[in-house]
């Protein structure tokens, strides 16, 4: 039974950086960002509205790459818990997915079944 997916190698995404990914082993799409040595992972998904954050592939960063960007609304989240700090939902948060680094590569965790 498997319990992870390769998503790619810590060094093909920047530093900061971000990554999306879609139809992987029938998730919801999400992204991954790498900020200094920690990876972190959220479904692609504002909770203010809905809609994907990205604006182009891969671009789930702000200009200044050390917070996520809402391409749709201008929100903004922190990068390490996902909490939005400005923008139109405050407070709220983008719903993190567990993912793991091994080796220099990244896997999603899958969920116990």
């Amino acid at each position: 039974m498997r319990d992870r997916i390769l998503l790619c190698h810590v060094d093909e995404i920047d530093d900061p950086g971000s990554k999306g990914f879609e139809n992987v082993d029938d998730q919801q799409s999400f992204f991954i960002v790498r900020r200094g040595g920690e990876i972190f992972g959220y479904r692609n998904s504002c909770p203010h509205y809905g809609a994907p954050l990205d604006w182009k592939p891969d671009a789930f960063l702000s200009y200044g790459g050390n917070q996520i960007l809402c391409s749709m609304h201008g929100a903004l989240f922190n990068i390490d818990d996902g909490i939005c700090t400005e923008g139109p939902c405050p407070g709220q948060g983008l719903t993190a997915i567990e993912v793991l680094v091994d080796k220099d590569k990244i896997y999603l965790k899958l969920k116990d079944n």
